[in-house]
């Protein structure tokens, strides 16, 4: 590959890491409502997600899904109320009143779990990801060299791009603790990124293979 394809590449994924979306609204509503280490730990899920599925790529299993209407929309539908029922909790804890001014979920067992499981889970059930995957990184993979260690090396860099910008964003949001960790803002937070994800989980269920 020459370099100004690999320019190209670092470019497009570069763009595409800073994107919003599901990552960063699971990364928020953590963050917010069980502190810095949880939303490191989502980080890390949705991270080890992108990964199973870029790893299913370069081994031809993704296929599957873009040859099966009936996997994709079992995977789509699963991850689309996956999305939803995670907004919904946002939602149910920002109208009740209960939302405190600091994470004490985080000091809860099994806090860090459920935040790495949420990660991990939102883009393991998420079909478009494996689609991605499929379509995106052969565009710029040599056919005349391994094809699956191209694969697997353009995957980890997008991984990494992703891993250092949710890390870093959930830093700057525990930076802004002060602010953000009031009741009044903390319930319209939580408000917010849970009619976001609930949306995303909306649109997913809307997706045409």
């Amino acid at each position: 590959m020459t370099d100004s394809r690999f320019i190209v590449f670092l470019g497009v994924a570069a763009l595409l890491t800073l994107s919003p979306g599901a990552d960063t609204a699971l990364v928020t509503k953590n963050a917010l409502g069980r502190g810095r280490a949880s939303a490191l730990f989502t980080t890390l899920g949705i991270c080890l997600g992108c990964l199973a599925h870029a790893i299913a790529s370069s081994l031809g299993l993704s296929l599957i899904l873009s040859r099966s209407l009936h996997a994709f929309e079992i995977m789509k539908w699963m991850g689309a109320l996956y999305l939803m029922y995670i907004g919904l909790q946002s939602l149910r804890q920002a109208w009740s009143g209960t939302v405190s001014a600091a994470p004490a979920a985080a000091d809860q067992p099994g806090a860090r779990l459920r935040s790495f499981l949420e990660g991990l889970l939102t883009n393991l059930l998420n079909p478009k990801v494996a689609i991605f995957y499929l379509t995106f990184l052969p565009q710029f993979v040599d056919p005349g060299r391994p094809v699956l260690g191209q694969s697997i090396m353009f995957a980890s860099i997008h991984i990494a791009m992703g891993l250092a910008w949710l890390s870093l964003y959930a830093t700057f949001l525990s930076k802004l603790s002060s602010v953000l960790m009031r009741p009044g803002v903390k319930r319209r937070m939580e408000a917010v990124t849970g009619a976001v994800l609930i949306a995303l989980g909306l649109r997913l269920a809307m997706e045409r293979r």
